[in-house]
């Protein structure tokens, strides 16, 4: 090989490379024309991806179910911790109730 063949090589590949990068920069650019920008949002980011920016992923905790005996419907902090049908029920009964079954389940383990 003789040095002119490398010279066109080496100018055929940064040509090549110089080319690919400004058809990369072109596409950035019209995708944030259509999309709003550089991708940069104002105001308060979204909750998932506030979330994610860490690269921890939030884990839902389990949902707790009504304290009451039987009952399956899913407890409100706005009706203190029990379900619709059960706000009406003395505090002091939920006491007992939750009681039971911390006791039930400590019997168990």
């Amino acid at each position: 090989m003789d040095i002119q063949t490398l010279v066109n090589q080496f100018t055929t590949q940064l040509s090549s490379l110089i080319e690919g990068q400004t058809i990369e920069r072109a596409r950035a650019a019209v995708d944030g024309v259509f999309r709003g920008g550089n991708g940069v949002r104002r105001g308060r980011p979204p909750k998932n991806v506030a979330l994610t920016l860490s690269g921890i992923t939030r884990k839902k905790p389990p949902r707790q179910l009504c304290p009451v005996p039987g009952c399956k419907n899913p407890a409100a902090p706005v009706f203190g911790m029990v379900c619709t049908k059960h706000k009406d029920v003395a505090k002091a009964k939920i006491k007992q109730y939750r009681e039971a079954r911390r006791a039930k389940k400590l019997k168990a383990k």
